[in-house]
């Protein structure tokens, strides 16, 4: 399938917006999601004045091809915003334990084989650019960590980002440090993450060193049948960037599983740390990952041989039985 990149500029109460992560397979759902990335107005409250099709406004489900845009076409757009977008916004108190690993369309195509979404993940790898906070070591294993809620309760309030932090935060990175190249990905611009990561003292900290941050620009926009519309962290993108790594030797950390939908067999859905006050002195996550990570460093050569679901159970086959 030839896929076609389009650009295209709305204009939204006197200012222009340009997006350029669309493809002509994207429909008109994924374009409002885009939008609302822009401006905060919620797909709901999006009305889209010069795009039509058969001269009728679209449905969600129509795809952008239909519509032969020229490169540049600005889109007028009416909308106003929630006064509650903050709300919308944040990390629902309930997720869904249950995902399809392998979730298919009406083309029976799993998700990370998509072709749509294998070339915005083409897209990242040419366009993000990644600034190494320190160098990459040869030989070393990769563990891809996000923040807010994985390691840093950002929703409860503290005289300081000591008090918000998961128990055994910088025992844990010292310890995966040996064994993996760290990067900190988060759903989030890039002057947050920088801001959260020297309050949690994580950048200074002696005893290991953070290979690079990625932030929300680095993830890419899906449509699911049981999700909708969702934003993810396609490991690809590293992988892409960085040739020695792949599937075999990356492990990612997150508390939302949705995160994962790229690279199923590679996430890890690590407990989420909320109400700090409350839960820092019973929290072992951290710890029991660690011995985790640790074991299927040393002991498993193919990452994908792993069930990350049944990390808790894991036990290493010494290495006459595996031979």
């Amino acid at each position: 399938m030839d896929i076609k990149e389009l650009s295209i500029i709305v204009k939204w109460c006197g200012n222009e917006y340009t997006l350029k992560d669309l493809t002509d397979q994207d429909t008109v759902a994924m374009l409002k999601h885009e939008i609302m990335k822009q401006t905060q107005v919620r797909p709901e409250r999006q009305k889209l004045l010069n795009l039509k099709h058969k001269n009728k406004f679209p449905t969600d489900d129509l795809r952008l091809g239909v519509f032969d845009l020229k490169p540049n076409f600005k889109l007028m757009m009416v909308g106003s915003l929630e006064t509650d977008i903050e709300e919308a916004s944040k990390r629902p108190d309930e997720l869904s334990e249950v995902l399809n690993d392998l979730e298919q369309d009406e083309d029976d195509v799993p998700m990370e084989n998509r072709e749509v979404y294998l070339s915005k993940i083409n897209k990242r790898i040419r366009d993000y650019q990644i600034e190494e906070l320190n160098p990459g070591r040869p030989g070393k294993k990769l563990l891809v960590l996000d923040i807010d809620y994985t390691l840093f309760d950002h929703r409860s309030t503290a005289e300081t980002g000591e008090e918000l932090m998961r128990p055994y935060l910088h025992e844990f990175l010292t310890d995966a440090y040996e064994h993996y190249d760290i990067v900190i990905w988060s759903a989030t611009s890039m002057k947050w993450i920088v801001e959260k990561m020297k309050r949690l003292g994580v950048s200074t900290n002696p005893n290991y060193k953070i290979w690079f941050y990625l932030d929300s620009n680095a993830m890419i926009t899906v449509h699911c049948q049981k999700r909708g519309i969702v934003d993810v962290k396609p490991l690809g993108v590293i992988w892409g960037k960085y040739s020695q790594y792949s599937s075999k030797n990356t492990i990612m950390f997150d508390d939302i599983r949705r995160n994962f939908l790229m690279n199923p067999k590679s996430g890890l859905r690590i407990k989420p740390f909320a109400h700090a006050h409350l839960n820092r002195d019973k929290d072992k996550e951290l710890l029991k990952l660690k011995k985790y990570l640790r074991k299927i460093a040393e002991n498993c050569d193919d990452f994908n041989e792993l069930n990350h679901r049944k990390w808790e159970s894991y036990h290493p086959k010494k290495r006459d039985e595996a031979e």
